[in-house]
């Protein structure tokens, strides 16, 4: 077995475990947590308060105007300047949260007001409370119209978690990364890491087209 052969079959589990313990955990907890704030952000966006509409639109202008690295950096490199450590995983958790939910939020925000007034207007003429019209109404067809950009943010982070190498979070990249560096073929193994990403992507891709089916049909 030739020399490069060798390194190719052993780097392959090393880096694909790397990404099924931290790149595809991280990416699942971050977007958990950004789903929320995106419902919040464009719940208040849209509602009748002045003051949430310019809080939560500055959040949105802040994270969608700031790579993502730089945010990384000031987070888990810049707080503590300001006493507050944390660790890898965590700033990589607020990180991507805060920045998914950004622009998850425009999605649903789009996706809200995309709904027909007459449609608010018949919800409120049967008596409906503004959280029961959200709920039986609203909520359903918000969830078919934004899903195919939602999920799309979804993969987006899944990609942008490579970004987490720079802050010594051992992920899918960085264990790369260390493997190229010991064996000085970066050619084959960040191409092997383009792959295995590759692969994920095309499964989340496939849960995307039947998640989009059955909200065609169901919701």
């Amino acid at each position: 077995m030739s020399r490069e052969m060798d390194i190719l079959l052993n780097s392959i589990w090393p880096i694909l475990k790397a990404g099924l313990l931290v790149t595809i955990p991280l990416s699942l907890i971050a977007f958990a947590i950004a789903l929320v704030i995106a419902v919040l952000t464009a719940l208040a966006r849209i509602s009748n308060y002045k003051v949430l509409r310019w809080i939560f639109g500055t959040y949105v202008w802040v994270f969608r105007g700031t790579p993502l690295l730089v945010t990384l950096f000031i987070v888990f490199f810049g707080l503590p300047k300001l006493g507050i450590t944390l660790d890898a995983w965590t700033a990589a958790i607020i990180t991507f949260s805060l920045n998914t939910g950004a622009y998850a939020s425009e999605s649903i925000r789009a996706s809200i007001l995309a709904i027909p007034k007459g449609q608010w207007e018949a919800a409120e003429s049967l008596g409906m409370t503004y959280w029961q019209m959200m709920r039986r109404v609203i909520a359903p067809q918000t969830v078919r119209i934004s899903l195919p950009s939602v999920a799309n943010d979804f993969i987006d982070l899944v990609k942008g978690t490579s970004l987490v190498a720079s802050i010594t979070l051992a992920d899918l990249f960085m264990v790369g990364q260390q493997i190229t560096a010991r064996t000085y073929e970066p050619l084959m193994i960040y191409s092997l890491c383009a792959v295995i990403y590759l692969i994920f992507i095309s499964i989340l891709m496939v849960i995307q087209s039947r998640l989009e089916k059955y909200a065609s049909k169901y919701v």
